[in-house]
């Protein structure tokens, strides 16, 4: 196949002066936000939801059961079509007309942030349960037996025992999180996996164009793992998993 490379297609105008790199950067944007913001959904809806799965209560355990065994046996695409068509038409209290009334990009975009928030939460919620699982009983008993409540307890000693132990872990999940960001664009967002769909479209360069997107999640994917594991090294307690 005679395949003429131009590494220098990144640099022509496309629309409203703008440059193809300036398209990718949009979208590298978009992306970043995306899963930040998802990701501070997940992270606090998670930890709730893992500290519910540890309860005695069974009715707020079975809840929280639940919502894993829903949101983990979904498929990610099918979920972000329900976000995206269905949710706005059956929300109660007018939260649907408001979403309806959005513009197209911040409609697209708090719903993929939702779905992905939703969703990651539910992995989330076994990781923080795992973790607490994985504390031996004595620290629990030893916060009540200090005169903490169970609510303190969880805050002072549970808590931060156990997201020592699953930060590996969660930084799978946080990775996973820009990675999933390219379903938002089945929905028309036009994050990076889409830029660099639509670059194609308008420079019939494939192959530059993918490599630069896989190139940029590369890129993202290092920055995060090294951020990652320095925290990992600062937090690691002796003795326990992720420990050096």
């Amino acid at each position: 196949m005679d395949y003429r490379w131009n590494w220098s297609v990144f640099l022509h105008q496309a629309a409203d002066n703008q440059t193809y790199v300036d398209w990718l950067l949009s979208g590298l944007s978009i992306t970043l936000a995306l899963g930040l913001s998802a990701w501070l959904i997940a992270l606090t809806l998670g930890t709730l939801l893992g500290i519910m799965r540890t309860l005695p209560n069974r009715w707020l355990s079975g809840i929280a059961a639940t919502y894993v065994e829903l949101f983990r046996n979904v498929p990610l695409l099918v979920q972000i079509f329900i976000w995206y068509f269905a949710m706005p038409e059956i929300l109660p209290f007018g939260m649907g007309d408001a979403i309806k009334s959005m513009s197209p990009l911040a409609q697209q975009f708090t719903t993929a942030m939702l779905c992905l928030g939703f969703f990651t939460a539910a992995r989330v919620c076994e990781q923080v349960r795992s973790g607490i699982r994985a504390l031996p009983p004595g620290q629990k008993n030893a916060g009540l037996a200090m005169g903490f409540t169970l609510g303190q307890t969880y805050r002072y000693v549970l808590l931060p025992m156990s997201f020592r132990i699953i930060l590996p872990p969660l930084t799978s999940e946080f990775l996973n999180i820009f990675k999933n960001s390219a379903v938002a664009s089945t929905i028309g967002l036009l994050e990076l996996a889409a830029q660099g769909r639509q670059l194609v479209d308008y420079t019939a360069q494939p192959y530059e164009a993918f490599i630069a997107v896989t190139l940029t999640y590369m890129l993202i994917n290092i920055t995060v793992m090294t951020l990652m594991r320095w925290l990992e090294g600062r937090v690691a307690l002796p003795g326990f998993v992720g420990s050096k």
